[in-house]
């Protein structure tokens, strides 16, 4: 059940960033969630939108580096301490997170959070076991 991101390699210059959310605006792509970590020279552009499909084939045809991950999206209750509980059921299954961000929007009055590991099949079992709702594509949609 996980669903795609798409993840943008950006050269680091003034500018660049831009290029790329102006590309997927002009093409009515709407951009749920974000995160942009950077290095000296670069940086990585990570995004879940509400047209993946359409957004890929944008970005491509503008010359942009783009590749689809698989991740993980999870409602998380929206208090503190909601997010250090879903944390813990990967902690004592021994799944490391690479990497997490948050969605814009809320589902179910609930916050919505992306989360990268390296065993998605495991982390997906672990969750659902332990009664998280991981959200779909089409539920990407909907928010």
């Amino acid at each position: 059940m996980s669903i795609k991101q798409l993840s943008i390699f950006l050269e680091n210059r003034l500018g660049r960033l831009y290029e790329v959310i102006n590309c997927l605006g002009k093409n009515n792509i709407n951009i749920r969630a974000l995160s942009l970590a950077d290095k000296a020279d670069y940086g990585i552009l990570r995004l879940i939108v509400n047209n993946k499909n359409k957004a890929l084939k944008i970005l491509r045809d503008n010359n942009f580096s783009v590749n689809e991950t698989d991740v993980i999206a999870v409602e998380v209750e929206d208090k503190p301490g909601g997010l250090a509980k879903i944390l813990s059921y990967l902690v004592e299954n021994k799944i490391s997170v690479e990497y997490i961000y948050a969605f814009v929007e809320k589902s179910n009055k609930k916050a919505v959070v992306v989360i990268r590991v390296e065993e998605i099949k495991k982390a997906e079992n672990i969750l659902k076991k332990n009664k998280v709702k991981l959200l779909k594509e089409s539920d990407i949609k909907k928010l």
